[in-house]
């Protein structure tokens, strides 16, 4: 059983963010709120989702899972009015989910959750280094790579977060430290990661006040936010691009 209402912006940012690098998610309901965790294709990229019951008006929900397309579930909520809210029911007989909102109404044909792949577990990592810049920021890094690179790397040395992209011709590099970090636990580290995946991730940041960055040497890096409507939390994992002597 899942009844729930909750505001479309929580909504609709949370299924962004996950819609960012995968298309299409297992969704597990508990008492406790609506979470996921998912791996795109090519293993180099996780999301996790962590939706909290607080997080709607309404939450009714027993232990189960659902499985779902995201890119018609992100064109459904495209059409609700951000200030207002959505109503999400599962119906037990024809286990498809019934979307109401600003008078429209939805039924989502699900996907099913045994021929999905599994949730993946979170890997353990020991990433010394934990950077918290403004999403505004994390941004603008990733978009002043873009123009030389396919690729960028980001490190810290000497207490100064770096990022770093070098093409055929160009090169480019942001050095932020002080007022231009939120925080820093600084550690000398350095790895190379795909700008595709890190282009899509800062889609799905969307307008996030804040983004902690936990980076190892030539590890998975960790991007954390919560969205500015509150009480979700997510998480990507990147596998980082080993570089050649």
């Amino acid at each position: 059983m899942f009844k729930a209402i909750i505001s479309a912006e929580a909504l609709q940012d949370a299924i962004k963010a996950v819609s960012a690098v995968v298309d299409e998610a297992r969704f597990e309901i508990a008492p406790e709120g609506l979470s996921a965790r998912a791996v795109d294709p090519a293993n180099a990229a996780m999301v996790s989702l962590e939706l909290s019951n607080d997080a709607f008006t309404l939450f009714e929900g027993t232990e189960g899972e659902i499985g779902i397309d995201l890119s018609r579930f992100v064109e459904i909520l495209g059409m609700a009015d951000r200030s207002g809210e959505i109503e999400l029911e599962l119906d037990p007989d024809t286990h498809k989910l019934d979307i109401s909102m600003s008078g429209l109404s939805y039924t989502l044909s699900l996907l099913d959750p045994s021929t999905m792949r599994k949730a993946p577990s979170v890997p353990a990592l020991d990433l010394p280094a934990e950077i918290a810049v403004s999403g505004s920021v994390f941004k603008r890094m990733i978009k002043a790579a873009e123009m030389v690179s396919d690729h960028m790397s980001m490190g810290v040395h000497d207490g100064v977060f770096f990022m770093e992209a070098t093409g055929d011709t160009d090169h480019v590099r942001l050095d932020l430290t002080g007022s231009d970090l939120i925080a820093i636990k600084p550690a000398e580290v350095r790895s190379l990661y795909s700008l595709d995946y890190l282009t899509d991730i800062s889609k799905g940041v969307g307008g996030a006040g804040e983004i902690v960055i936990d980076l190892g040497r030539d590890l998975p890096v960790v991007i954390k936010f919560e969205p500015t409507s509150g009480d979700c939390k997510i998480k990507y994992v990147l596998a980082p691009r080993i570089e050649s002597d």
